[in-house]
């Protein structure tokens, strides 16, 4: 019995089982978010931005970001770069995305690549797809 107990599965926040309704997942959800937590922050973020509010997950991602989640700068990269829920920006795009990849995010240095090759600085992009293809990126 005790055994079975332990094979349940838990929150790995708060170690309680895991959620069996969409409701106990969602109140959970924003205690993370009540708590700061740049995680569910994003993950917040990301459910508008796939329904096309673009707005509001520009604000949860921008959020994140501030609290140093890495994907966060990726997706907010994303947005200026597209101009979705923001004033199409290269500059703040471009930023952003070097941000998340001088944290290792490895798309995100895959995409300098991208830039910086289209840019014809050659040297400088095959250094970036070196240092993705080392943190992972296929």
């Amino acid at each position: 019995r005790e055994r079975q107990a332990r094979l349940q599965q838990t929150c790995p926040f708060c170690r309680r089982p895991s959620p069996k309704t969409d409701e106990e997942t969602k109140k959970n959800e924003m205690k993370r978010v009540a708590a700061n937590d740049p995680v569910a922050i994003r993950e917040i973020g990301m459910k508008h931005y796939q329904k096309g509010e673009y707005d509001t997950a520009f604000e949860h991602w921008t959020k994140a970001a501030e609290l140093g989640d890495v994907e966060a700068q990726y997706n907010l990269s994303h947005l200026y770069r597209k101009g979705e829920g923001v004033e199409k920006d290269e500059k703040k795009g471009l930023y952003y995305l070097e941000e998340a990849a001088i944290v290792g995010h490895p798309s995100a240095r895959h995409n300098l690549g991208c830039y910086e090759w289209d840019n014809e600085r050659y040297e400088r992009a095959v250094k970036h797809f070196i240092i993705a293809a080392n943190l992972g990126h296929d």
